[in-house]
């Protein structure tokens, strides 16, 4: 199996697992960064995270345009990867989700924090993109241009993960497994600190912590144990 075909079938799974855990609904999307050419990333034609195939999987520019013609329908928003992996040539993998826990935190002062140790890799801040700050208060809230795009790409700055106003979270990984572990437990660690702040302050992962938890290999025996399982879960056993 060639390094492009197993990111093919990790990308099938990635979807997969996603859905199978409520994280994507219909309108989810991951994508990889391309492992033979850091100028171009792969990602699922406009489809249900779910029913994901191999031969759903297309090839862009960081620019968001095709790399070869398919006259399928593409994902709208396949612009906020390619300007993500641009500014981040550290990242190889970006996915947004509409997830309803994280919604109260993008649109009132309080931040989400991460709170679960298996979220630590999230980060001691996530910040918060608003699209109409630039865009105004009439547009879609979709991120369907590369100047909106690359806005949103600068509010994410350094961080892992930032979450766009109304509509969900964006999350970043080194690898497709860190991404699709990390953001399992974002809704997660949202309800848990929605549900704490009821009883009085909280204590949120230190940074101490974050960095200890960053050390760890995303693809380390460990890790990797906690994607097959999801994987078989979600009945991806042929794409391993």
């Amino acid at each position: 199996m060639t390094s492009l075909q197993r990111v093919v079938n990790d990308l099938v799974i990635a979807n997969r697992i996603l859905a199978y855990h409520g994280v994507f609904d219909e309108y989810g999307h991951i994508s990889a960064r391309h492992p033979d050419d850091s100028g171009r990333f792969l990602l699922a034609r406009a489809c249900a995270a779910a029913f994901v195939e191999p031969g759903d999987i297309l090839e862009f520019a960081l620019d968001g345009r095709l790399a070869r013609d398919d006259n399928r329908a593409l994902c709208s928003e396949r612009f906020l990867h390619g300007a993500i992996y641009a500014a981040r040539p550290e990242v190889n993998a970006v996915l947004c989700a509409g997830s309803e826990d994280v919604l109260p935190f993008s649109i009132t002062p309080t931040p989400l924090r991460a709170m679960l140790g298996t979220v630590g890799d999230m980060g001691t801040r996530v910040p918060v993109w608003d699209i109409a700050e630039k865009f105004g208060d009439a547009t879609d809230l979709a991120v369907s241009d590369m100047d909106r795009a690359r806005d949103l790409a600068q509010r994410l700055g350094g961080y892992r993960v930032v979450l766009r106003r109304g509509v969900g979270f964006v999350a970043t990984g080194r690898t497709l497994n860190d991404a699709v572990k990390t953001s399992v437990y974002i809704p997660k660690n949202a309800r848990t600190l929605a549900q704490s702040l009821q009883f009085g302050p909280v204590r949120s992962i230190s940074q101490g912590e974050v960095d200890a938890r960053l050390a760890i290999d995303p693809e380390s025996n460990a890790m990797r144990r906690g994607w097959e399982y999801w994987a078989r879960e979600a009945g991806c056993e042929r794409w391993l």
